[in-house]
Order: structure tokens, then sequence, then C-alpha cells
């Protein structure tokens, strides 16, 4: 393995070949996506597209949880802020899709930034309180500020995806071009998540939440990147927010409720926290059990509760981590 830096311990960091999602799996399982419109109906291609638009929040409370140890509450109002910037913004102006998408994320990313600042602060157990906090204030906003989001009866007839540099172009209406679209988004998402926990910063956040204290003791600016990390969480969401309102081209206060929030904590603990491929594992699968639940919508929750009940007591680290451990017939190694 090759050496990549020293971290704050003072000993070599070396290349992890299984960093992140291998290479190999990675492509493989790409190219299964994209050949699943050739065997799934509409139903399972939907399925799909609701995993993989819940993939950029989870990946986006994985890097504030997984790598810098903060449990945050935020994500699905930041998803939410996320959603309505970018509605808003096709509704009143009929700007092309890239940049509804630009808008859900800066916007989502921006607010993060004036939360983050007192928050950031905080005790861990206080910080989670702040971010509840903010979650039911962005829901309560939504709800009240009828002259813009409409209030309960929320914003309708959004349009559709305009794929164009500024005029003209081509809008997606089939569920097939939703997925491809979808697809091709995850792909980016993880892409990227991947360049940044990969990098000098992705180190300098494990080293915080391995010992925030030894990492400011060398010199770390703590604060700093736990800051671009709430942020950059903020925006994978918006960015999540933004392609959800442009698919079902509806939006409400329902998005904020703690159903969405809970779904994304269980795909990243369920899938794996601090992991890539866990948290891609987790998207497909506890979104593929809520979808299959949605014939009976009180059950779900109660379905939710037991299945974080259960990944506690059973697999803790996540199905990732426990799959690996199985394949290599006990081993405990991590898998970032």
């Amino acid at each position: 393995m090759a050496m990549t830096g020293v971290n704050v311990h003072g000993s070599y960091i070396y290349a992890n070949p299984r960093h992140g999602l291998r290479a190999a799996g990675f492509a493989v399982l790409v190219i299964a996506l994209a050949a699943a419109p050739l065997v799934a109906g509409d139903y399972q291609l939907h399925a799909l597209i609701v995993s993989m638009t819940f993939l950029l929040p989870a990946l986006g409370l994985n890097l504030i949880l997984g790598y810098a140890g903060m449990l945050s509450f935020a994500q699905m109002a930041f998803f939410g802020i996320g959603a309505y910037s970018s509605a808003l913004t096709a509704m009143r102006w009929g700007t092309p899709f890239w940049l509804n998408l630009v808008v859900g994320g800066l916007a989502a990313g921006i607010v993060a930034v004036p939360l983050g600042i007192p928050a950031l602060r905080l005790r861990r157990y206080s910080f989670v309180m702040c971010t509840l906090g903010f979650a039911v204030i962005a829901q309560t906003i939504a709800k009240n500020w009828i002259s813009v989001t409409r209030g309960d009866l929320g914003l309708s007839q959004v349009p559709r995806p305009r794929i164009a540099l500024w005029n003209g172009g081509f809008e997606i209406t089939s569920i097939t071009s939703y997925y491809y679209l979808a697809l091709v988004l995850s792909v980016l998402a993880v892409l990227a998540f991947l360049t940044l926990v990969s990098s000098a910063a992705g180190r300098y956040m494990i080293a915080i939440r391995e010992d925030e204290t030894l990492a400011a003791s060398v010199g770390t600016p703590t604060w700093h990147y736990r800051m671009i990390a709430f942020a950059l969480s903020a925006v994978f969401a918006g960015v999540g927010g933004s392609f959800y309102v442009h698919y079902f081209t509806v939006i409400s206060p329902t998005v904020f409720d703690p159903f969405y929030a809970n779904t994304v904590l269980v795909i990243v603990l369920g899938g794996g926290v601090g992991t890539v491929g866990g948290v891609v594992l987790g998207s497909f699968l506890f979104v593929a059990v809520s979808e299959a639940l949605r014939i009976a919508p009180d059950l779900r929750m109660i379905a939710y509760g037991l299945l974080l009940i259960v990944i506690v007591f059973a697999c803790p680290e996540g199905l990732l981590p426990l799959f690996i451990r199985k394949i290599r017939f006990g081993g405990g190694t991590h898998v970032p």
C-alpha cells in the first residue's frame, strides 16, 4: 500500500485499496443499474428513482456523521429548502434543470452557514438538539409563509426537468428518462463524495471525529473543517431536494416530516455509517422497504423503529461491514 501522508497521531496514512466503493464493484453496480430499464417495470424504476433521490441527503448525513462525527437532524430541512428554492425558481423564471439544481444546493448550503456558526461551537448533544429545533422551525415556516409556499396546500405543477444550456432543450417526461437522470446525478454525487473524503480535508475530518482535542493540539482548524462538512452535507441534501421536486412536480411541508428524516438516518446507520458503499446499499435496501410498506402507511414508522432496534443489536456498524466480515471469515476491518 502506498503512503499518502501523516495523520494527527504522527503515524503514516496508507492508501486503503478498499477505500469507498471499489472501482470494479462501483463499475459493475453502475452497469447493472444502467441495464435495469431493460428488465424492470415502471413501478420498479420508480422505486429505484426514489432510492437514488434519498441517496443524496444520506451522503450528506454520512459526511457530517460518519466523517466529522456529528449527528444532525437538519438534513431533511435542507432537503426541503433545496426543493422549495428549486421549485420557485423554475416556476417564476422557467430556468433549466441544471440551474435549478445549483439554486437548490446553494440555497441549502447558504442557510447552513449561519446555522452552523453558533451550532458547531456547541457540545455534540446540544448540537443534535439545535439541528432538531431548526428542522421544526423550517417546517413551521413552510406551513405559515403562505404567500410564498402556499402553506399546507404546497406548490403544484412544478415544471419537469428541462435539459438545456438556457433556452430550448428538451423536457424529461418518461419514467425511463427520469431514471437515467437520477442515475447520472447519483453517480456524480458518489464520485464527488469519494473525492472529498479522499482529500486532505476528508482526512482532517476523520481526525477530528476520532480525537478532536488531539487534532486541535497539532494545529488542525477543527471548527473550520466541521463547518465545511456541515455546509457540504446541506448542499448534498439541497440537490436531492431539487431533483425530488422536479420528479414529483409537487412539494408541501410534509417533506419535513420525521418519517423522511428517519428514512435517511436508517439508510446511513443501517448501511454502514462512515462508509460510502454502505450508504449506497442502505439507500436501495431501506427505501425499497419503505416503498413496499406504502400500502400500509401506519405501519411504516413502526417498521422503521423496529429496523433501528434490530440494527443496533444485530449489526451496530451497519450491513456492509457485517457482510465484509462474513466474507473475510470474521475479520473486523473497518470499511471506509
